[in-house]
């Protein structure tokens, strides 16, 4: 909103208003005013779920300290919805394609999310939304985004196209003319690119149609699982909350680099016109993300719950998506993607074992991963990695998560020249 009105100002040439052209003039704003938004908000949200008392429900799992979180309030996700969508309504160009999927993307996910909660909380049932219900919000959100991302006008790109001397490439140029494409950014090969179309090669003249109906599946495959995945992480104090932030500061790199033709033709990757509005729609992200650590940080005053998890996880599934970088999603949320794996390899394990054996065994001490070292070794517990014996604080546990997080967003990063 305030882009137009200083757009509006600036024809008549007031003084300063020329500065909202810039979009890293807006995204630093937008990162500051996320910042205190959530920060001078979070206070007032946290009284008020204390006051309704809106406290965790914990179970005694024998984890370091997991008691004391008992009556923590939740639902503290509203705290990052809010404060990424006020500074992006603000700062952010609202005919703009991309900002409009990560404002319904946002409000969709935040819901779906509320609703679990206020099931868990006010109707006393653990369990929450059931699942399947989940799954079709998810896919209905894959489905929107997907369906608009192939058919939309806006939607478009402008290929890289290697200048060569014979076997030398002399320079890398973007091509003038705007597609529609399926294509999409591939680590590790040579061109860099990977255009889905490729998958239905063999149904000559329907590909077009092949193209869209593995798009779209792809789509909804990719929201479902890294909103489950941050999902799952979110189970120590700051560990969600730190990796997503980590996760936002790459995901807004990428989108600047995406948008700008000079730095799209030296990293060799195709320029997306438009997608430099996400860049301040990632730096509310960020700013929401790190001023909620203010209370989330050990000990945590606030749980963001499903309302913050499935809407953080589904916000960096779909930016990824719009900015043709989702390939890239299993080393830059690497953390996620273990989390993920650890309850897979831990439920298939189990079931396993107990239909060859008659008692169900583990490979961890526990699942998600982040628990296996909260928990003793050698507690009682047949598990197949006992290691570390001693229990991990959990302070120390998230530190190290965010370590390897940032050293997974850079190698993100660096892979665009790994090839």
């Amino acid at each position: 909103m305030l882009y137009y009105l200083f757009n509006y100002l600036d024809s008549f040439d007031f003084p300063g208003a020329g500065m909202f052209k810039y979009v890293t003039f807006r995204s630093g704003l937008a990162l500051l005013f996320s910042l205190l938004i959530s920060t001078i908000i979070g206070r007032r949200i946290i009284n008020m779920l204390q006051l309704k008392q809106v406290g965790e429900i914990v179970r005694d799992l024998g984890l370091e300290g997991q008691m004391a979180k008992k009556g923590t309030p939740t639902m503290g996700g509203v705290i990052i919805i809010i404060a990424i969508l006020v500074p992006t309504l603000l700062l952010a160009r609202l005919d703009n394609i991309y900002v409009i999927l990560m404002l319904v993307s946002t409000i969709w996910l935040g819901a779906l999310g509320f609703a679990d909660d206020y099931i868990k909380v006010f109707k006393k049932d653990k369990e929450g939304l059931h699942g399947k219900f989940k799954i079709i919000g998810q896919v209905g959100l894959g489905l929107i985004v997907g369906v608009t991302l192939y058919f939309s006008p806006d939607v478009v790109i402008r290929a890289n196209q290697e200048v060569r001397r014979g076997d030398f490439v002399e320079s890398v140029r973007i091509h003038p003319v705007e597609k529609k494409s399926t294509e999409t950014t591939i680590p590790f090969l040579k061109n860099n690119n990977f255009n889905y179309e490729s998958l239905v090669g063999f149904l000559d003249d329907h590909k077009t149609e092949g193209a869209c109906i593995v798009f779209i599946l792809i789509t909804i495959f990719i929201i479902t699982a890294v909103s489950n995945g941050a999902n799952l992480t979110d189970g120590l104090d700051g560990l969600a909350a730190g990796s997503s932030a980590i996760i936002g500061v790459a995901l807004g790199i990428l989108a600047y680099m995406s948008s700008h033709a000079n730095f799209a033709s030296y990293l060799n990757i195709m320029y997306i016109p438009g997608c430099e509005e996400l860049v301040v729609f990632a730096a509310a992200f960020i700013g929401a993300t790190i001023g909620f650590l203010w209370y989330n940080a050990f000990p945590a005053q606030v749980f963001m719950g499903d309302t913050g998890s499935l809407t953080i996880g589904g916000i960096i599934a779909v930016f990824a998506i719009m900015i043709r970088k989702e390939l890239l999603i299993p080393i830059l949320c690497g953390i996620f993607l273990v989390e993920s794996l650890s309850v897979m390899i831990q439920v298939f394990y189990f079931k396993y074992t107990k239909k060859r054996c008659g008692t169900g065994k583990r490979v961890f001490k526990m699942t998600p991963l982040h628990h296996h070292f909260q928990k003793m070794g050698n507690a009682g517990l047949e598990a197949l990695i006992q290691r570390p014996l001693q229990a991990v604080p959990e302070s120390k546990i998230v530190v190290r998560f965010w370590l390897i997080g940032i050293i997974l967003a850079v190698l993100t990063i660096v892979t665009l020249k790994m090839r």
